[in-house]
């Protein structure tokens, strides 16, 4: 048995990408409902709206669950925590693939998303303490990426295996990516050095620190102008700029292909210099908005900024959530966790924004990407608190020694 530590890595490990993987699988699970929808409410009898609830479920565990969660698990070894998420979420795709009415499938995405924001927020830190300080930024981007694929490759996979065997067989295919997931963490994943379980209370303590709270903030609201206009992305593109359904599809395509480029710059950024990653992350999201929304008159227009309102919103992600862990203090694994939580009540801030646009006939699809681009303003602004008055010292997220 062999051992090393990160400060010998001159490149990210074999394990990081291991993340990456299950980071796809997550993601796939959480945005495929949206493209099986129509399917899940035809078959079970019930309405799209209440279909539509099933997304609703999943964010709530994530935002509630996920937390709490991690708290208990903070106590276990990281590598059987990872493969435990895993089998969870595993086990809940597998009830999904085979529920015959709507409260079992309800409860199958409740627990489907109970793994969600302990995995990420746990698995972020865990990919920073495998690699050199130096390097936090890249590995917690890496492992990201594979939500960023989800989008790209995963959902619309998704998407046409429950149109052509039905939408069980989607369910199935996920919980398969479940089981290499674990498969690969068991292999793969090192055995990271015990760290010092703090008392609950002593971990809650964290939440009295001015900055994380800042920073959770400045995620919310940073981050809510990337679903006000990605999630209704398709009634702007077709009903604004005139895209047919199929041409629609492609533009998702190419906006996913925008997300995986955005989310490795915006590692690199964050490694090399957070506070101008920030800034500059959340500025380029707002000015592509703005471009995006002046651009609907003409389509290929219309389609480069989008691709590039892709790029600028993913460039945020490592950035926001290393600003929360270096404030994390004793509490790193909960913290990072709690910022999943504030990126989904960002995603359904953004939902209710974006819909009501869509819904009002007086504002319409045309002026989502401008309401996407007013409310990180405020995420801009609270950036420029937090800078001004952040302490001297932040908590860096502890490296040790790890064995395989």
């Amino acid at each position: 048995m062999s051992s090393y530590t990160p400060s010998t890595i001159t490149r990210l490990p074999l394990a990081v990408w291991v993340l990456t993987l299950s980071a796809f699988a997550i993601g796939t699970a959480e945005f495929v409902i949206a493209g099986i929808l129509l399917d899940v409410a035809k078959s079970l009898g019930i309405s799209d709206g209440a279909a539509g609830n099933l997304i609703t479920a999943y964010a709530m565990a994530i935002v509630i669950g996920g937390p709490i969660l991690t708290i208990y698990l903070s106590r276990f070894d990281r590598k059987t925590i990872l493969m435990g998420l895993m089998l969870l979420f595993t086990i809940g795709n597998i009830i999904s693939a085979t529920a015959q009415d709507y409260t079992v499938l309800m409860i199958s995405r409740v627990i489907t998303g109970l793994a969600q924001g302990p995995f990420y927020g746990i698995g972020a830190v865990v990919a920073t303490r495998m690699v050199p300080q130096s390097m936090a930024g890249r590995a917690v981007g890496q492992m990201f990426a594979g939500l960023t694929l989800a989008n790209v490759l995963g959902v619309p996979a998704g998407a046409w295996i429950g149109n052509a065997y039905g939408w069980s067989a989607t369910f199935w295919a996920v919980a398969v990516l479940g089981i290499l997931a674990i498969a690969a963490i068991a292999r793969l994943v090192p055995h990271l050095a015990a760290m010092k379980v703090e008392p609950v209370g002593e971990q809650l303590k964290a939440f009295r620190n001015r900055q994380l709270w800042l920073s959770l903030a400045i995620t919310v609201f940073g981050w809510t102008g990337f679903m006000t206009f990605y999630g209704y992305i398709a009634p702007v593109a077709h009903h604004a700029a005139g895209l047919s359904d199929v041409a629609v599809t492609g533009l998702l395509v190419a906006v996913g292909a925008g997300l995986v480029v955005g989310n490795a710059v915006g590692g690199r950024a964050a490694d090399a210099n957070l506070r101008r990653a920030l800034f500059g992350g959340v500025i380029a999201m707002i000015v592509s908005l703005l471009i995006v929304g002046f651009s609907t008159g003409n389509v290929w227009t219309f389609v480069a900024a989008s691709v590039v309102f892709g790029i600028a919103s993913f460039t945020n992600v490592p950035s926001l959530q290393m600003r929360v862990m270096r404030h994390a203090g004793s509490a790193p694994e909960l913290v990072a966790t709690a910022n999943i939580s504030a990126f989904n009540v960002a995603n359904a801030l953004g939902g209710v924004i974006g819909g009501y646009a869509v819904d009002d006939s007086s504002i319409g699809a045309p002026m989502v990407p401008f309401l996407a681009a007013a409310v990180p303003l405020l995420g801009l602004a609270l950036i420029v608190v937090a800078e001004r008055y952040s302490q001297p010292h932040a908590h860096p997220v502890s490296k040790v020694s790890v064995k395989v």
